[in-house]
């Protein structure tokens, strides 16, 4: 079995199996936009061996279910639409509410923290350029791309769109979505990875938990788009 999945593209993988999306943030692997990758390539970028990471998958499966928790859907098996639903009640909700509130805690660090700490004023320029990508992102993708799926579903895959094949739109959104990821990898290098310096007050942690926040969150926003909902909607059309 860890031979057959070490071969499985990873983001189809975590497709497969929704828990080891926690492991793969844990362990450092990029599972959204890189997840045209192998398992066994993933693991071997980072130096972990791909049966130590079926054990932690495995691991946290046992502890969802232990919990009955209903955070770990199997959106492969779900409605497009209700996915659909899903990330705009979701992963853009919490955008949306969370990007705001992280502009004003990062000038408030700048503030008190920019002569000491210079690259403060990086962070808030990444942070600024990556928040200026994702909020039209999400309006093109819920004035356009979600209802052409839910159209699609509808139909059973028979829509004509004004602008051609379902895959045009999607192809704009991953080109996005890899702005976004190269963003976020920016912000992560210039925080240390989110560790906070040693006079760091509690509105520069607080700072730093929310940007390790957000990247989680749309880690796990853009695996499923890429890997779920784009696939099975230009599936559907085909």
């Amino acid at each position: 079995m860890a031979t057959h999945e070490s071969q499985i593209p990873i983001g189809r993988w975590v497709a497969q199996r929704p828990a080891a999306a926690a492991v793969l943030e844990r362990a450092g692997i990029d599972y959204c936009c890189r997840g045209d990758r192998p398992l066994a390539d993933a693991c071997q970028e980072r130096g972990i061996q791909v049966e130590q990471l079926l054990a932690a998958v495995a691991a946290e499966e046992q502890q969802i279910e232990q919990r009955q928790s209903d955070r770990y859907v199997n959106w492969l098996e779900r409605p497009l639409a209700e996915l659909c639903d899903h990330i705009e009640q979701t992963h853009h909700a919490y955008l949306k509410s969370e990007l705001p509130r992280l502009a004003e805690l990062i000038d408030k660090v700048l503030a008190a923290h920019a002569e000491r700490h210079p690259v403060l004023r990086d962070i808030k320029r990444v942070f600024a350029e990556l928040r200026a990508e994702l909020e039209p992102h999400m309006f093109k993708e819920e004035r356009i791309l979600f209802p052409a799926v839910r159209q699609l579903e509808q139909a059973g895959g028979d829509v004509a769109f004004p602008f051609g094949s379902v895959a045009n739109p999607i192809r704009v959104m991953e080109h996005e979505h890899a702005a976004a990821s190269s963003a976020l990898r920016e912000l992560r290098e210039l925080t240390g990875n989110y560790r906070p310096p040693a006079d760091a007050c509690n509105a520069y942690c607080a700072m730093l938990e929310a940007l390790q926040n957000l990247e989680f969150d749309l880690h796990r926003h853009i695996h499923k788009e890429n890997n779920i909902l784009f696939p099975r909607a230009m599936a559907l059309e085909s």
